[in-house]
Formats: structure tokens, sequence, C-alpha cells
């Protein structure tokens, strides 16, 4: 993965649906919007998309069926709390996706690959958005 798919990834405004309407922007590197904080409580949570695998575009078909796959991956895991709806909006791109909270990294990590997605952001409760490389080839983790 290059360095500049790395910064787009790193300016890309990561926009969750709010249940009362309107949405909240994470910002990697920021911490949690306070609208985010009473849903997220202690917990940790992620930012995911089965959108276009490796940054490839992808027909809408096969996005959307990726996305209802990984959807349903996120229900079967014991540790998901809730699902919101969201979209990763970039410099001349959108990607539906889900903020998701509960699962571990792990999970997480575990996800990403299944779903072929270079990378998502995560974080603890209230604390900062980070990116995160989820490619199985070293080096893997956050993103500097």
């Amino acid at each position: 993965m290059d360095n500049a798919l790395i910064a787009a990834y790193r300016t890309t405004d990561y926009r969750v649906r709010l249940a009362q309407g309107g949405w909240a922007s994470i910002g990697i590197d920021a911490p949690v919007p306070l609208s985010l904080r009473d849903l997220i409580g202690v917990h940790t949570w992620a930012f995911i998309t089965a959108w276009n695998p490796f940054s490839q575009m992808r027909s809408r078909a096969q996005n959307h069926a990726a996305q209802q796959a990984l959807l349903a991956a996120l229900r079967r895991l014991l540790t998901t709390i809730a699902v919101r709806p969201a979209i990763g909006v970039g410099k001349g791109w959108r990607e539906p996706s889900f903020f998701v909270i509960g699962p571990s990294l792990a999970e997480t990590d575990a996800l990403a690959q299944q779903f072929q997605q270079n990378a998502y952001v995560h974080g603890l409760a209230d604390g900062y958005a980070r990116l995160r490389l989820s490619s199985d080839q070293p080096p893997r983790g956050q993103a500097g």
C-alpha cells in the first residue's frame, strides 16, 4: 500500500448516521464527536466497509452484495452491541460503510481481511480515532 493511498484514507470524512437525524463526522487522530460518546460508552468501535476491495473499483451490485455479507457477519459477532449506517467521503468518492460498537481489534481485523479492505478506522470509548492497516503482511497496525 503506498503513501498516497494512506494519505487519502487519513483525509477521508468518516460520517456516522445519527438516530435523531444528521451525521457525526469522525476524523483520523481526532477525538470521537460528542454526539457519538453516549452511544459508544466504554466500548471499542470501528468504521468499516466492504466496498471496493483493496481500493479497486467494483460494480455497485458487487459492492452491495459484499456490504450485505459484511452486515450479516457483524450481526453474528457476539460482541456487537450496535451497528449504525455510515459513509466514508473522500475527494471524488463515497463508500457506504458501517459504524459498529463492540467488536475487538482481532475481530475487526479478521473482517477487514475477509472483505479485502486495506484499512479501517477504530477507537476505544471516547478516545481518538485511529487508522488501522489491515493487510496480513507486515507492517500491520496503526498508520503513522
